[in-house]
């Protein structure tokens, strides 16, 4: 079973929502070219959101996107930056370094864009971060859904969730503190191995955790099917949406009941909608507020996401809209022409930030590391937290 098998209504939002973009930008960019390069008062600000829409990442950047198009809306509802409307470009691509270039020179080529906002998935995120430190663009690149702790970061980026290590390392700490003396990681893909495995043996080993290591192989599926009565009952999972549901489902033809925890990139209301899972408990941990939590600026974006989408709350679109409300914070707070060098001078001041309970303070490294929570998605298919 695969997303695209199974298309939501959510992926005909993202996809109609890019070609709206991508139609508007078509119209527009010829005439403010020719205009003059100085960002004017007159016209909106621009903020560009490039996203993975391949397969394997378009789970996690539909509903990033979405959560951010509606703090953009709001936003603009309520007087946009300044005074000035925002203009929210979001750039599709397909995940290759091509069509990764190709959206960058969009972005800078539009004169009046003054920040790249929630670029996603980690892929992609990654890409643009090379590019910045390339020199390709000297823009503000804000809020990009980084999941690598290791990657370097360079003066032009703000990453304000907390990395895919330390998620890992919080997973497992909290197994370990109920007693759990083993378990299995299971790896989606051998990109997902080579990316991981190095990091889980040591934090396992720290803990005193026995590690039982499984690689897919010639199937995730077969992989759940071949699970024996020795393999442990907790299985750290390293992959996405569509390689966990084929997983589970393998699972699922085993009596022996198993709590599989997951990493953010995984989308349990996604799981959900597809009918997988069923029978075997799902964790995921995510760098965010959980979706339900009474912090204030989750209460603003769950009240936001029901008035202006009908869809239902996630951590993923939670994370886009943070990330689009940690935009506007920063930009909103420049008291100069709003343009290029202002946009990205104000975001390199790294000053801490309270955006309603989510809390901005940036490390020596550069990186804000503060939130870590965990939902699960029960053998009933109800979520929990």
């Amino acid at each position: 079973m695969t997303l695209t098998q199974h298309p939501h209504r959510r992926q005909v939002l993202l996809q109609s929502g890019l070609l709206a973009a991508g139609a508007l930008l078509a119209t527009t960019s010829s005439s403010w070219a020719q205009s003059e390069k100085k960002a004017s008062t007159a016209r909106p600000v621009v903020i560009a959101q490039i996203v993975d829409a391949s397969p394997a990442q378009q789970d996690v950047s539909k509903d990033f996107l979405i959560g951010a198009r509606a703090a953009w809306q709001d936003i603009n509802l309520k007087g946009g930056i300044r005074g000035r409307k925002v203009f929210h470009l979001a750039l599709e691509t397909d995940g290759s370094a091509g069509s990764v270039k190709q959206a960058l020179d969009t972005a800078v080529d539009h004169v009046d864009c003054v920040a790249i906002s929630g670029s996603a998935g980690h892929r992609v995120a990654a890409q643009l971060l090379d590019a910045s430190r390339a020199g390709s663009a000297n823009l503000a690149h804000v809020a990009p859904w980084l999941q690598g702790a290791n990657t370097k970061l360079d003066d032009k980026t703000f990453a304000i969730f907390t990395p895919r290590e330390a998620q890992i390392a919080y997973a497992i700490k909290t197994l370990s503190v109920m007693g759990l003396k083993e378990l299995g990681a299971v790896y989606g893909s051998a990109q997902d191995f080579n990316a991981h495995h190095h990091d889980i043996e040591q934090i396992a080993a720290t803990l005193q955790l026995r590690l039982y290591p499984f690689q897919a192989g010639a199937g995730l599926r077969q992989l759940g099917e071949k699970m024996t009565a020795s393999t442990p009952g907790v299985l750290l999972f390293l992959g996405g949406t569509p390689e966990l549901a084929d997983f589970t489902q393998g699972l699922e033809q085993q009596g022996r009941q198993r709590y599989v925890v997951a990493m953010s990139d995984v989308n349990l209301q996604t799981l959900k909608d597809m009918g997988a899972a069923r029978g075997t408990p799902i964790i995921a941990t995510q760098p965010v507020p959980l979706a339900t939590a009474a912090l204030p600026l989750v209460r603003g974006y769950r009240e936001t996401l029901a008035r202006l989408f009908d869809e239902p709350p996630t951590a993923l679109s939670l994370a886009g809209f943070i990330a689009a409300r940690f935009t506007y914070e920063v930009l909103n707070s420049v008291d100069a022409p709003l343009t290029r060098y202002n946009a990205l001078a104000a975001f390199q001041k790294r000053s801490a930030y309270d955006l309603g309970g989510f809390q901005v303070n940036f490390d020596a490294q550069g990186r804000n590391c503060n939130f870590v929570t965990q939902s699960m998605l029960g053998r009933d298919g109800r979520l929990i937290g």
